[in-house]
């Protein structure tokens, strides 16, 4: 008889290039390993807030290294994260309070298909850490709904929905719900393992995460096929 699933919930905001890492790794997974992958988008910004925390953007010595941990990743995972040409600007000046609110809104006119959460997280990580373009505007919403597969009349009805108060609120829901976890940053990746909650931050501990949740860690990408020697 197989066990159950083991839960594993990804909080997320789309700003940050860490949590792009650690959500396309638990994505190549979830078909490798014995687990529920849960999409929880949240607010960074409340997270920081809450937490009275320092984002690595403000402090410059973090903030230098960054950039050049950002390239080795990109490497290590694949996944194409290009720094957008003000990093500052893009993260802390315009910031992703909309962005959250759309996607917030996808998940809520999504609640059984994950998959649509996931292509329109993917699209926005890419405008902002990929191809250096916006991701407060309407117009760039509509843009990435629409690569992701939504139709022209699904994105105007997210769009309308990503300005009402439930979704503020479910926004800001998830958010203190992560912070009950004593969060202080993203990504944050919370393992429900024998009725015990395991919390992992960061985009560097999935062979710890595997470790503690009974599963094997075989690199970024499990599936790629290795040389014979």
């Amino acid at each position: 008889m197989s066990s159950p699933r083991k839960v594993v919930e990804l909080f997320y905001d789309v700003v940050s290039p860490y949590s792009w890492l650690a959500f396309e790794v638990l994505c190549r997974y979830r078909n490798v390993w014995n687990i529920d992958l849960k999409f929880k988008p949240a607010f960074l910004g409340g997270v920081m807030q809450g937490s009275d925390n320092r984002p690595p953007g403000v402090v410059p010595n973090k903030f230098y290294y960054m950039n050049t941990d950002l390239k080795r990743l990109s490497e290590y995972f694949v996944v194409p994260l290009n720094p957008p040409s003000n990093p500052f600007e893009a993260m802390f000046e315009k910031g992703s309070l909309n962005a959250m609110r759309f996607v917030t809104a996808v998940a809520e006119k999504n609640k059984e298909e994950d998959v649509v959460v996931e292509r329109v997280s993917r699209e926005l990580w890419k405008r902002i850490w990929s191809t250096d373009q916006d991701i407060t505007k309407p117009a760039s919403f509509i843009e990435a709904g629409l690569k992701a597969g939504l139709s022209a009349n699904e994105v105007e009805e997210i769009l309308t929905l990503a300005k009402s108060q439930p979704i503020k609120d479910k926004l800001k829901s998830a958010t203190q719900e992560v912070l009950e976890y004593r969060c202080f940053g993203f990504p944050f990746i919370v393992c429900h393992v024998n009725g015990k909650a395991e919390v992992f931050f960061g985009s560097d501990r999935f062979e710890l995460m595997a470790h503690c949740i009974g599963e094997k860690w075989m690199g970024p990408q499990p599936l790629k096929p290795t040389a014979k020697m």
